[in-house]
This record gives structure tokens, sequence and C-alpha cells, in this order.
């Protein structure tokens, strides 16, 4: 059975999920929202403000590994919709251990947002936590939903089984601009295990990744290898790089950024590809 929204057509399954959605958030009393400004807490923070309004808070946390379009975009979003939002001062390289970049890095920054987002709940009255992690997260290698399951913060999506695509179908129907956003993951994760992750080297690859967007490509990574950088992008737009200009454009800038050597990688953009050194 189809439903008919004002969107376009989801199936039944994608609707009792939704219904079910909401209804929790409307069961929370205040609730503070972990929001990147991804597509998963996008869609999270659109919900959560529906049921909730004035006791819904947005936490956006800055640092050196999330780029400066990312924060603003994120800004866009609550302001366009009048979602009140706190940013909030949160420097993974001055976590113990973080810079040396461990397996289990991403734990160790999930554990410290938590830590801060609960101050700031705390000072406000606020009662709960969440996040917004899907379903499809669980299947991957992802140390910092220990963080989440230790730190007491509610996945509403996992909970009731959204995973990638239908998070991008529910954003799609309520008209979200992040409905076909490229993946987005911090920028500490284009950096193999066991590479020391600094400020610089986070910078440098801000710069490269924009560079690629700018030249309009949309999924990209550029992976550092000490002085290689190995640049990701979806199958489709492999074919960008058979454009000799092209390469010489990339090749030049990404060199100017302080990289030696530039390469693309032939098996295309997939989500979480450090992880195949563990």
């Amino acid at each position: 059975m189809l439903i008919q929204w004002r969107r376009g057509t989801v199936d039944a399954d994608l609707q009792q999920k939704l219904t079910r959605l909401q209804a929790n958030l409307a069961g929370i009393e205040s609730l503070a929202v972990a929001f990147s400004g991804g597509v998963d807490s996008s869609l999270l923070l659109y919900l959560a403000h529906q049921a909730l309004g004035e006791r819904c808070l947005a936490v956006t946390a800055r640092s050196c590994s999330f780029p400066q379009r990312e924060l603003a975009a994120a800004r866009q979003f609550c302001s366009d919709r009048g979602i009140e939002q706190l940013i909030v001062d949160s420097e993974e390289l001055d976590i113990a251990g973080f810079a040396d970049n461990p397996p289990e890095r991403c734990y160790l920054c999930k554990s410290e947002l938590f830590a801060r987002i609960a101050d700031v709940a705390a000072a406000r009255g606020i009662l709960s936590i969440a996040e917004g992690s899907n379903l499809d997260d669980e299947g991957d290698y992802r140390p910092g939903l220990r963080a989440v399951a230790e730190c007491g913060v509610l996945s509403p999506l996992r909970a009731v089984g959204l995973d990638k695509a239908g998070v991008r179908s529910l954003s799609q129907h309520f008209g979200l601009p992040t409905a076909d956003k490229p993946s987005f993951a911090c920028l500490a994760s284009r950096f193999p295990y066991g590479e020391r992750i600094t400020e610089a080297g986070l910078k440098r690859v801000e710069l490269a990744e924009q560079f690629l967007l700018d030249s309009g490509l949309r999924q990209v990574r550029v992976r550092s290898h000490g002085e290689l950088a190995r640049i990701e992008v979806d199958a489709a737009e492999l074919q960008r790089f058979f454009d000799a200009d092209f390469r010489a454009q990339v090749d030049a800038a990404l060199q100017g950024y302080g990289f030696k050597f530039v390469a693309l990688d032939l098996a295309g953009y997939r989500t979480g590809s450090m992880n195949a050194t563990l």
C-alpha cells in the first residue's frame, strides 16, 4: 500500500516509522539535539522542533575538524526555521590521545562532545540529549556509538529503524534542503589511524576539499597519507579527471595547500574507507 504525501509517495512501513518517531519525540519533556547540519541530524532536529517547540535546543560543536561551510549551513538551517541554536567550542585536538589518531578516536571525540552538551543541558534545565545516527551506522565500525550508549544519549532515528534512504525520503517530503546533501564526516576521518592529526593537516584537507567542491564535484573526500592526497569522488564524477586541464588544476591547487603528491582513488568514494586498515 502506498500513501500519498505532500511531496510524493512512500510505502506504509516508512509512514509507520515516522509516526512512531513523532510520538517518541512528543513524549520527551525537553531535548538538546547534537546538530551537525548533516542529513540525519537535520531531520531529527526538524521533527524535534516540530514536536517540542521552544523545549528543543540545537547544539553545534565548533572545532578545526568542522569546516566553516558546514558551520555556516548549520546556522542557516536553524535561522530559517526559528530554531534556537547554541554553538559550543569542542576542540578535539585538546582531548588526551585524540591527535595520535587511535582506532577509538571517534569514541574520544563523542565522549567529549556529549559531556559538553550535558553541561549545556543541565544549565538550561533540559532533561534529554539526542543524536542523529541511523540504522546503517550499525553496519560499520562506529566507536562513537559506544559513547552514545555510555552517555545515555538518545538515538531516535535508530530507535524506529530508519536507515539513510528513509532519512533522505522523509527529508524530501518535508522539503528540507539537506535531502540530497552529500554525506559528510569530520575532517579527522581523512587520516589513516596512527597518523598524527594536526590543525595544519586538517586545514590542508579542508582547503583541498573546498577546492574540489567549488570545481563542481559533489561527493568528495581528500584522504591524507602524509605528503600524499588520495582523492575519492563518486564513480559518476571520475570522468572529470579524464580532462588534462582539470587534472593539472587539481594537482596545482593541492600542491599549493602543502601536498607533494596527488592521486585519484580508482575505486571512488566509499564511506569509512580508512577502516580497511583495521
